[in-house]
């Protein structure tokens, strides 16, 4: 399927230490694998001109103090803590100045950020959503893309994930609900 590169940014949700490298406390190795083909389809879109956009899970330590119904560190345990090693992104990602990395605080690229504003000034319709884990940040984030009217296109070779059928899941969903889907030697960029 073509993508007009003026009008494609390609999101890269979430590759961090935390989630991609085997020292990382909620490492997944279907997360450490889609590496190379999430810097495979960053390379073909950037050689095509379109954007780039990465995504950090970063959470203050006191993040959840206090809350009365959800605290991620009691669902996840501790993990992506600001400031540490295992929120930064991936070394074997090639991140330049020209991309855009939104800092976020929940599983949503678009909650409380700068991302939608970013899209809309550079004139960007569609995501080609790529990254970890697939059936959180990379779902909801998703989800929220379409709710805005952009149009989010789930890489599906190109997503980490903790159990293949939670991949499944995700994929599955996304297509039914508010997206579509797509493997990696389907994107092209016309």
């Amino acid at each position: 399927m073509g993508y007009d590169p003026s009008e494609t940014a390609v999101v890269v949700v979430d590759m961090q230490n935390g989630f991609c490298h085997p020292d990382g406390n909620l490492f997944a190795p279907p997360s450490e694998s889609a590496i190379g083909p999430v810097t495979d389809l960053v390379d073909r879109a950037r050689a095509a001109g379109a954007r780039v956009v990465y995504t950090r899970d970063v959470h203050p330590p006191e993040q959840f103090d206090g809350n009365h119904y959800y605290d991620e560190f009691d669902r996840w345990g501790e993990h992506v803590v600001e400031g540490t090693w295992g929120a930064e992104l991936h070394d074997d990602l090639d991140v330049r100045e020209s991309d855009l990395v939104v800092e976020k605080h929940t599983y949503d690229a678009f909650h409380e950020t700068q991302l939608a504003g970013w899209l809309d000034a550079h004139g960007v319709n569609d995501l080609l959503i790529c990254g970890t884990l697939a059936n959180v940040c990379v779902l909801h984030t998703a989800g929220s893309a379409g709710l805005r009217d952009y149009r989010p296109v789930l890489v599906t070779d190109a997503l980490g994930y903790i159990e293949p059928d939670h991949k499944a899941y995700a994929v599955d969903h996304a297509d039914w609900l508010f997206g579509e889907t797509t493997a990696l030697a389907d994107v092209a960029f016309d």
